[in-house]
């Protein structure tokens, strides 16, 4: 019977996102493909060290202690233009870490991106920017994942930061700022007289849906475990100053997408000053 991907969150990450892959990277484009694969042969078993997307896609995992191990409630499937030389070490030291990824995608110069699909993906990551607009172009939701000075130091807390024109929305207002050449007033003009109108949805809103399901669980844990503390919390990021005081379309519409059973319930709607 094949494995389904229906009823879970389905992440594809690059392996060069989940890992750092500078040295392989250097080694490929001073020696080419032959000396490469010999390379990565000769450092299977040398364990690579957490790339930009680690410490997401391993709070992300955890969260699938809310169901039970043969449900999972998160797939992470490694979506790679690597050859398969450098998959073997990668999957190893998926296996080192301890991270539950099982499946893998390694197309050996192809575009990785043409498989979003077929997977049922909510979100691909990754560290190649060319990439990633050109999956967005082809409508596929897609995140590009940039070098961070943070300190990572490990806990489980997961907060995910939403964006709303053009990432859970669709792109109109948007459209509407840049066509008058960022005059705010024709925006909030634009904003206030389609405020009563549905918003389409944009490219992460799926990846929201699936989110407020693993909230959901959260919420139905902390009733039968009144010590349980929540992990995941979401966040609508707004650069609209004045968000607050004339309500758009982004906040109001958005808010609707959020669970019902706990108003408010780990969600913040921030506007950017």
């Amino acid at each position: 019977m094949p494995y389904s991907l229906e009823n879970r969150l389905v992440i594809g990450v690059s392996s060069s996102a989940l890992f750092d892959l500078t040295e392989s990277d250097a080694y490929f484009v001073e020696h080419k493909e032959e000396k490469y694969r010999a390379y990565q042969d000769e450092h299977i078993d040398d364990t690579l060290q957490p790339g930009v997307a680690f410490p997401f896609i391993e709070r992300l995992l955890s969260l699938n202690d809310l169901r039970s191990a043969a449900d999972p409630l998160v797939e992470v499937i490694v979506l790679s233009k690597n050859d398969p030389s450098t998959g073997l070490r990668v999957m190893r030291s998926v296996k080192t870490y301890g991270l539950q990824i099982s499946r893998a995608v390694f197309t050996q110069g192809q575009a990785p991106y043409q498989y979003i699909d077929a997977f049922d993906m909510s979100l691909f990551l990754s560290g190649s920017r060319s990439d990633v607009d050109a999956a967005t172009l082809m409508g596929f939701p897609a995140g590009h994942v940039l070098p961070s000075t943070a300190i990572y130091t490990g806990g489980d807390s997961l907060r995910v930061a939403f964006d709303f024109d053009g990432v859970l929305g669709d792109d109109a207002a948007e459209r509407v700022y840049q066509e008058n050449t960022g005059d705010i007033d024709k925006y909030y003009d634009h904003e206030t007289t389609n405020r009563e109108r549905a918003l389409s949805p944009g490219p992460l809103k799926r990846l929201l849906a699936d989110l407020n399901l693993i909230q959901e669980l959260e919420i139905a844990r902390q009733k039968a475990e009144p010590s349980y503390k929540p992990r995941l919390r979401i966040s609508l990021v707004t650069a609209l100053s004045r968000a607050m005081s004339f309500c758009p379309p982004a906040v109001r519409f958005s808010a609707r997408w959020w669970p019902a059973k706990v108003p408010g319930y780990g969600h913040e709607i921030c506007p950017q000053l």
